[in-house]
């Protein structure tokens, strides 16, 4: 399974998304979500990722309460 992410480019700099998705591409780490494959469509990027269940990490901020040893935790990585 994957999660595809669909990410509108208009008026922001192309360059700069590609060259943060090529950053992105190279860095495997077993903590965070790697990046699959992306493309360019017309003025949107579409980042293929590998798919975490769960839901996004601002949703487990949002409905969760932590102590600030765990916000440090989550932050740092």
């Amino acid at each position: 399974q994957v999660a595809i992410k669909k990410m509108s480019l208009r008026g922001q700099n192309r360059e700069q998304a590609v060259n943060e998705i090529l950053v992105l591409k190279d860095q495997k780490n077993p903590n965070i979500v790697n990046s699959l494959d992306s493309f360019l469509v017309d003025e949107d990027l579409w980042l293929v990722m590998e798919y975490m269940d769960g839901g996004t990490l601002q949703d487990i901020v949002r409905q969760t309460r932590m102590a600030e040893g765990e916000m440090a935790a989550v932050s740092r990585e």
